[in-house]
């Protein structure tokens, strides 16, 4: 810079605006030109806005649809965005789906062990009753004729065909207690409630083991980097899907 422009810019006058006289000072301070040019800019940038909103309604299709209509509402003349309901990271995400697992895996292992239970207590008797006895007995020639199983198993011979529950003829001669036909019918109603409970506890079981197994693989979906796995067959109620996934070789 040259020195004659560094002595005129030495030279120069600052001049000041002048402030709210005494008489108008109730009004407020005096507004400054900066001041002044904001506020212009600020209506004129709002009226180009309006004039620019105007003329897209005017040219607006009415049967036009875009999917944020979707996602927000016109009440009382405002515009309003619809909050989504569900705001999570996916850090918090992860820890729901986590603990949906743990607690599926929790019921599953209850029944399983509920099932196992109930399996130990009845041992399937009359399952065991229903399949033919298979046992072979070696007699002497000439002596099948006379052969007498009852006898040769020292039980009664109404208690033949059994598999469980055979007693001998000496432990029932030994029986003292009377069997009456309403404890039987008891018995056999407490038994077919137990199965019922099985069966029930089972179906259950194999209901807790798809979920598991739904939500195992949308975890493993959600964490799949690189080609998105390809869906090989649909999931149903009784069956997750099943999907194909790229191999990747581990170091």
């Amino acid at each position: 810079m040259s020195s004659w422009k560094k002595a005129a810019k030495a030279n120069q006058k600052t001049h000041k605006e002048r402030h709210q006289p005494e008489s108008r000072k109730h009004l407020g301070l005096l507004e400054k030109k900066k001041d002044y040019k904001s506020r212009a800019n600020d209506y004129h940038h709002k009226g180009n806005t309006l004039k620019l909103l105007r003329k897209r309604t005017l040219d607006k299709n009415p049967d036009e649809f875009y999917f944020h209509m979707i996602n927000s509402r016109v009440k009382d003349g405002v515009h309003h965005e619809l909050e989504k309901e569900d705001e999570h990271t996916p850090q918090q995400v992860k820890l729901m789906q986590t603990q949906d697992l743990k607690y599926v895996n929790m019921k599953r292992t209850i029944e399983t062990r509920k099932i196992q239970r109930l399996q130990s207590q009845l041992h399937m008797t009359e399952v065991a009753d229903s399949t033919p006895n298979t046992h072979i007995f070696y007699v002497e020639e000439g002596e099948e004729k006379n052969f007498d199983v009852a006898r040769r198993l020292d039980t009664h011979l109404s208690l033949i065909n059994r598999k469980s529950n055979r007693p001998r003829l000496a432990d029932i001669n030994n029986m003292t207690l009377p069997v009456v036909e309403e404890v039987i019918n008891s018995t056999r109603k407490i038994k077919q409630k137990s199965y019922n409970e099985l069966s029930k506890r089972i179906e259950r079981e194999k209901q807790l083991t798809v979920v598991q197994q739904k939500i195992e693989l949308k975890r493993h979906l959600k964490n799949t980097k690189g080609m998105k796995p390809k869906k090989i067959l649909k999931g149903t109620a009784e069956s997750a899907p099943v999907f194909k996934f790229q191999f990747m070789r581990k170091k």
